[in-house]
């Protein structure tokens, strides 16, 4: 490391402790993204619950608890904000401990820039490089955004984190940076396994007969990609590209089979294009200085006219409910903050764009309720306070374990049709009962026996 950059890091070396007095009353601090969260200076900040009031924190589906909020039970002191909920913010949720931050991902970087100002920012980052750069690791989609409209900027340093490889944004510069703060390097966050169930193996079958030589895929989270991990790994499919939201284990297994090389891709040729990770060890050292892999902000990844410029994207992602007009809702379940927009939009939309692509929402076709009531997802109406995430214009296909429904071009009778065709049988006839009364159905039309 040259001397000069030594100098500039022990100059800008504070304490956690230290760095958490820079934050007053009032202000407003990013915290990090995914399994970046900056747990040192986190803590830091809880211990100075009591002294401070309305302190509005920000964070991007942070994956860990923070301890700011655990200090502060009764939300007196902190107010936490997230960009995307995950399972910590979507329970923080329900105790009135958390809120959510409507957007598109691919617009949340020129949002924050467009309208937002931050007084701290809070990150975790990988140590310092021979040039004076630290990595950001597998959270790229809106930090740099953040940090450029912050008025101090606190890093701290993580020698655990993988050295993501760019793309853009991927790293910051030391004069960028006004503090370091040296954390307790705690390993990055590792997602537990997801056992998929018989029904995301019954529509993973069909969507791997949608998934041709040459295609760009983009998976969302849960059992379902890796079903889909799983069997395209152990086809016969050729030259896939990569261009996703989120980078899972599922492409590792993907890429070690040969399947995945990015030959074909218009854009970012060999690159899998990513915008943030989260997984197993196993995806945290196959990322670490590889340069097969490409981190962007989600101005980049998730902007629908990037995503079109590849061929034949396959975007498959998941969803809480379809009503019988197409609409989708996949952040919500009524009043109930589950998820947020994230990607969804963007992917379905970048996939039409692309040459021979294809948008993916798929639902298994019943759930259970807390009652022990089976329900359809496919429903005829949004219950009452669910949020739409997809329009029905928008809509490209639905996928349930009965089948693949296409809605372009076609009208709300023949979507209606298509999507109770999919719909699990013990519903059916009540979806066509419902349809008839909201005049979207014609008494001429019947689904064929």
């Amino acid at each position: 490391m040259l001397k000069h950059l030594t100098v500039q890091y022990n100059e800008k070396l504070i304490t956690a402790d230290e760095a958490a007095k820079l934050v007053k009353s009032g202000d407003t601090v990013f915290m990090g993204e995914f399994v970046m969260l900056p747990h040192a200076l986190d803590a830091a900040l809880a211990k100075r619950a009591k002294e401070l009031e309305n302190v509005n924190l920000r964070g991007v589906t942070l994956t860990g608890k923070l301890k700011t909020i655990e200090a502060d039970p009764e939300r007196q002191h902190f107010i936490y904000n997230d960009w995307h909920f995950g399972s910590m913010a979507r329970k923080l949720h329900q105790q009135n401990l958390a809120s959510y931050i409507p957007y598109t991902y691919h617009q949340g970087p020129r949002v924050i820039r467009k309208y937002l100002d931050h007084d701290v920012a809070f990150i975790q980052l990988g140590p310092m490089d021979t040039n004076g750069f630290f990595n950001l690791g597998p959270a790229n989609s809106m930090t740099f955004a953040h940090c450029s409209k912050s008025k101090i900027v606190i890093v701290e340093v993580n020698t655990s984190v993988s050295h993501c490889a760019g793309g853009n944004g991927e790293c910051m510069h030391i004069s960028q940076i006004d503090y370091i703060v040296e954390g307790d390097n705690q390993p990055l966050q590792e997602l537990d396994a997801i056992t998929p169930t018989d029904i995301d193996v019954d529509i993973a079958g069909y969507l791997m007969d949608e998934i041709e030589d040459e295609s760009c895929l983009q998976l969302g989270i849960g059992g379902l990609p890796n079903v889909v991990g799983s069997l395209i790994a152990a086809s016969d499919l050729k030259d896939l590209g990569v261009h996703t939201e989120m980078l899972c284990d599922a492409y590792v297994d993907m890429y070690e089979a040969g399947r995945i090389t990015g030959a074909k891709k218009n854009i970012d040729k060999y690159k899998m294009v990513y915008t943030f990770a989260m997984g197993t060890r196993k995806l945290y050292d196959f990322l670490d200085n590889n340069p097969v892999c490409a981190s962007y902000p989600a101005n980049y990844t998730n902007d629908p006219r990037i995503i079109g410029m590849n061929d034949k994207v396959i975007a498959i992602n998941n969803a809480l409910e379809v009503d019988l007009y197409s609409q989708v809702a996949s952040e919500s379940n009524g009043f109930r903050q589950i998820s947020g927009t994230g990607g969804q939009l963007d992917f379905i939309l970048g996939a039409f764009y692309s040459h021979g692509g294809k948008g993916f929402i798929c639902i298994s076709s019943t759930f259970t309720d807390k009652e022990g009531n089976i329900k359809s997802r496919i429903t005829p109406t949004l219950s009452p306070g669910t949020i739409v995430t997809l329009p029905r214009s928008l809509t490209h296909y639905v996928v349930t374990e009965y089948g693949i429904a296409q809605m372009k071009g076609k009208s709300t009778w023949q979507r209606a049709e298509a999507l109770i065709n999919i719909a699990h049988p013990n519903f059916r006839d009540e979806l066509i009962k419902k349809a008839d009364t909201m005049k979207i159905w014609v008494k001429s039309n019947r689904i064929p026996e």
